[in-house]
């Protein structure tokens, strides 16, 4: 099944650092938001954001995939919505890391609604750029 979000991310940081990024709770909160993350299967967490008039600021989540320093993937519900976000990470012949980030399962209601994979998107985006910023400080 092809997801309804693809982002590729490239970084120059060794892929040991990248897979911090995306597991380390402290690391995470960073470039994402507040959260009680661990790399274990079945472990149930919370990324937490300033709420805001259309939006609480949480999203629940549970991690199905860890398989370090290559997988991880974990769902991801928020404002009623649940999907499921899986980062892939490869180490390119030049050192190069790709980080590919795909999304699926946004119900048929939000395909359909003007711009919302489209704003998700955007976020993640945003999100990519923050954790370039993050790698270097690393």
């Amino acid at each position: 099944m092809k997801p309804d979000l693809s982002l590729d991310f490239q970084f120059t940081s060794s892929i040991e650092k990248v897979w911090n990024a995306l597991t380390d709770s402290d690391t995470l909160a960073k470039w994402i938001w507040n959260n009680d993350f661990k790399p274990v299967v079945g472990h149930k967490f919370q990324f937490r954001a300033e709420p805001n008039e259309w939006w609480d600021g949480i999203v629940d989540c549970e991690v199905l995939v860890v398989d370090e320093p290559h997988t991880l993937s974990y769902t991801w519900l928020s404002a009623g919505e649940g999907t499921t976000v899986t980062w892939t990470l490869k180490k390119d012949s030049d050192g190069t890391v790709h980080l590919h980030l795909d999304q699926s399962g946004f119900s048929e209601a939000t395909k359909a609604r003007q711009g919302a994979i489209e704003g998700a998107k955007y976020a993640w985006t945003n999100m990519g750029g923050q954790l370039e910023k993050v790698l270097a400080e690393l």
